[in-house]
């Protein structure tokens, strides 16, 4: 069985948590929901939320914290 994907709407700077001292949205390994955010992309010191987009279970991130990302690079997959 494949792998779902999650694509980065934009481009910018991807992170997996609202700041530097909390916790990350998602962990490697967690389960997701459709609504659930994953990250943020800064995009010119303005953030947009990241959802996953669709339901799914272990969660890999393919980039890192703070990671530069373009416009429909794979973030993440998660097993359906």
């Amino acid at each position: 069985m494949s792998r779902l994907e999650i694509r980065s709407p934009l481009p910018g700077t991807f992170y997996r948590a609202s700041s530097p001292d909390t916790p990350p949205f998602k962990a490697d390994g967690d389960a997701v929901a459709a609504s659930d955010t994953i990250g943020l992309i800064e995009v010119m010191k303005t953030f947009q939320q990241i959802p996953a987009g669709l339901d799914g279970k272990n969660i890999t991130f393919l980039v890192d914290n703070e990671e530069p990302v373009m416009a429909g690079q794979i973030i993440a997959e998660v097993d359906p």
